[in-house]
């Protein structure tokens, strides 16, 4: 791990106005000393203005999801080139909630990342079992497919970040046991050493996402193979947050 940099990154997903900039502000001041990278995916209203707030600070904003597209007639939707324009330097992908709210494939997950890499922005690549697939031991299959499917030829330790996010820990409050991340954490690296080589693939950093807190963040992070951390509703609030980035930091 001592040559991946930490990454703590926070999902926002449909949530936040104008005022919650200041959770912002917040954090920018609690968070100065870190080592730690520091990103927030705010809603696609607010990352302009999120850009502009955390000029100078060590935080990076980033986009919730775009299209694989890079304009046209597709109403409601934004191109990897527009998030870059706002300000964003990052884009989720593959988010377990856009694949089961909006039937996003694993073709349609790669479409989009490579996408995102065309319009120069780093991709934080989602994958995760739902409970079903977990109680019928099938995670290990799930894992590998959605690698195999959504994680274009282009990869790199620059360019790409893989969460795992187990569909049934996403907002529960339930979380897998340490040994149960420790082994997709390990089958996901195996994976990205053999298709890419073992330089690509033990640079590419991996985070844990699914009901991340202060209280259970150093038990996570002490996993071998967990770089970080991909953060809901703990990212919202700058105390929260700050916490879990502190458990990151030590």
């Amino acid at each position: 791990m001592a040559d991946r940099r930490k990454l703590a990154a926070g999902n926002w997903k449909m949530n936040g106005t104008a005022a919650a900039l200041s959770e912002v502000s917040a954090l920018a001041g609690l968070r100065r000393g870190t080592t730690c990278e520091i990103l927030l995916c705010p809603p696609t209203t607010l990352i302009e203005r999120m850009a502009r707030a955390t000029e100078g600070t060590n935080i990076a904003v980033g986009g919730q999801d775009c299209h694989w597209a890079e304009n046209g007639a597709h109403t409601g939707d934004v191109s990897a080139e527009m998030l870059k324009d706002a300000g964003a330097t990052y884009v989720i992908t593959g988010h377990s909630e856009r694949r089961a709210d909006h039937g996003e494939s694993d073709e349609m997950v790669r479409r989009k990342t490579e996408a995102a890499w065309a319009a120069g922005l780093a991709v934080i690549l989602c994958v995760g079992e739902t409970l079903s697939e977990r109680e019928a031991s099938n995670t290990i299959d799930i894992i590998k497919g959605q690698l195999a499917g959504s994680v274009p030829d282009q990869a790199t330790g620059h360019n790409l970040v893989v969460a795992y996010e187990p569909v049934w820990a996403i907002g529960t409050g339930k979380v897998p046991s340490t040994d149960q991340i420790g082994e997709v954490h390990d089958v996901i690296r195996v994976q990205l050493e053999k298709r890419f080589g073992p330089g690509v693939g033990r640079s590419v950093r991996l985070l844990y996402g699914g009901s991340v807190k202060p209280a259970n963040a150093a038990e996570i992070f002490a996993v071998e193979n967990v770089d970080g951390a991909l953060v809901g509703g703990a990212s919202l609030k700058a105390p929260d947050f700050d916490g879990i980035i502190k458990a990151l930091d030590a």
